[in-house]
């Protein structure tokens, strides 16, 4: 039976509260990560993404709270990243509920640490958060960034991709910078590189304004979708883009 395609919405997290903005910037309040959390999985979201997007030790141990908090009140897998930097923090968002964690700057500054997280924790739990954007320097025109977008990781994403995956992460998060929040669209020239490139789950995120946007990236190859905006705001319904991808010939769960 084929794999059903996951729709996972996605909450950044500041200060306790979820954000959104355009192009990780112009951030705007959506709400209560624990209220919204059980909005979405009453919907019937397949997984729900926490991302702390400050990151800041106070707001680790937050983010760790709110994560104690959802696990209690939903029952769909909860993954959760942002300033992820070892073992200990991997270790401290698994026993406070996660069930997956994301990683991303801290593997480009030590690309060792996915070997060690992957050896201690399997590589089911580890995804390997890409947060990239054109860049023409780069062989295949796509390049990774870090520190939320804000600055260039020098590297090849495609390339950074294909050493993750041999290194041990279970799943890929793929965020376009470029389409993020636009609303216009997935990059879908960017997954479709991404899904040449590896294997493993591919979640593709950044720039879904409609439906149809959705049956686009799993066309180009994603194996789940994600967004956050058009579901934050009443854009569109979980179901909606469920009855999307079921009509264009998909498998989902309903």
């Amino acid at each position: 039976m084929p794999v059903a395609i996951r729709v996972i919405p996605c909450l950044d997290v500041m200060d306790a509260r979820v954000v959104k903005g355009i192009n990780f910037t112009q951030l705007r309040d959506a709400g209560d990560p624990v209220e919204l959390a059980a909005a979405y999985s009453a919907q019937g979201a397949d997984e729900l993404t926490f991302l702390d997007i400050s990151a800041t030790l106070s707001g680790r141990e937050t983010t760790r709270n709110m994560v104690a908090r959802c696990a209690e009140t939903v029952f769909v897998p909860l993954t959760v990243g942002g300033g992820v930097r070892n073992v200990a923090d991997v270790d401290l968002l698994l026993r406070a509920g996660a069930d997956k964690v994301g990683i991303n700057t801290a593997a480009i500054s030590n690309p060792d640490v996915i070997d060690t997280i992957a050896r201690r924790f399997g590589n089911q739990v580890l995804v390997l958060s890409i947060d990239a954007r054109r860049e023409s320097e780069q062989p295949s025109g796509f390049g990774a960034t870090t520190h939320g977008g804000a600055r260039s990781a020098g590297l090849d994403a495609i390339e950074w991709a294909r050493e993750g995956v041999r290194r041990g992460v279970g799943e890929i998060l793929l965020n376009s910078i470029d389409t993020d929040g636009t609303v216009a669209g997935f990059d879908l020239e960017m997954i479709a590189a991404l899904r040449a490139a590896v294997t493993v789950p591919l979640i593709a995120s950044g720039g879904a304004g409609n439906a149809h946007h959705f049956v686009e990236a799993v066309i180009a190859g994603a194996d789940a979708v994600l967004a956050a905006s058009v579901f934050h705001y009443g854009t569109l319904s979980i179901a909606e883009v469920k009855t999307a991808l079921a009509a264009a010939g998909f498998p989902v769960r309903i």
